[in-house]
């Protein structure tokens, strides 16, 4: 069976910034695996990448998704695709609400797949549905799209549209960011509902404090560029208590 996610020898960067080096990554349906690894490494310009964000070079390499060139895809065509990147910042939007930006998200990829649009009175059930599952009253499905949220608010949303759009990939940069340990405990709780046999979950963190909470499959150092070790969820561990002090070492012998 071919991989859900398939990088080889990925090369991208900013204009002559070289930040991706030869990274390879295979992930599986029904896998959530995490990235860990100090500043710089290049963890959320892979995130961008794969999402298809504007600005960024591929040089070299490739990356499979569900048997489709990525390179070949828009952003949107990517979205359709299955792919779902829940932003370390979510951007605020005046002027819409959250519920018409869900349902119209929603519609766009369900007429992508050719699938018939979903009626308000579905979507509405299905919105209050999934936004309770996460501690969010209805309130927030009127309100301007992240305006005014707290940190841990945008992240529920966040995992709200994962959890709507029922992606066959998210992937979750540094969806820990800026959140106490209810919040986190949370959001957890709504990544881990979406876990199943067809959707793999790719997890970018500096902290091992995410992972006792979503138990990552396998976990990744990640350094210049590149994923230079990987093992079990007893990585993480090792990373909390002896830092990246190693793997500085490894970018610096590769700058």
């Amino acid at each position: 069976m071919s991989a859900l996610l398939e990088i080889s020898n990925l090369q991208a960067g900013i204009g002559d910034k070289a930040i991706l080096k030869g990274l390879d990554l295979t992930i599986q349906a029904g896998e959530v695996h995490a990235i860990m690894g100090p500043n710089g490494s290049g963890k959320s310009t892979l995130s961008y990448v794969l999402s298809g964000k504007d600005g960024y070079d591929i040089t070299g390499g490739s990356m499979q998704f569900d048997g489709q060139d990525l390179a070949d895809l828009q952003a949107e065509e990517r979205a359709i695709a299955g792919l779902f990147l829940a932003f370390q910042y979510p951007l605020e939007i005046s002027g819409v609400t959250n519920m018409t930006f869900l349902k119209t998200a929603l519609n766009a990829v369900r007429r992508g797949r050719g699938e018939d649009e979903m009626d308000a009175a579905s979507f509405l059930r299905l919105a209050r549905e999934k936004s309770r599952a996460l501690g969010m009253d209805d309130d927030m499905l009127k309100r301007q799209l992240n305006v005014g949220f707290s940190g841990g608010e945008k992240k529920r949303n966040e995992i709200l549209q994962m959890a709507m759009l029922e992606p066959k990939l998210a992937i979750l940069d540094e969806t820990d960011s800026g959140l106490d340990i209810d919040a986190l405990k949370i959001v957890a709780e709504g990544v881990n509902a979406q876990r199943s046999p067809e959707r793999g979950m790719l997890v970018i963190t500096h902290y091992q404090r995410l992972l006792d909470f979503i138990k990552p499959d396998v976990v990744h150092v990640m350094a210049n560029g590149r994923i230079v070790r990987s093992g079990g969820p007893e990585l993480a561990l090792e990373l909390e208590k002896s830092g990246y002090a190693d793997y500085r070492g490894n970018e610096a012998a590769h700058a």
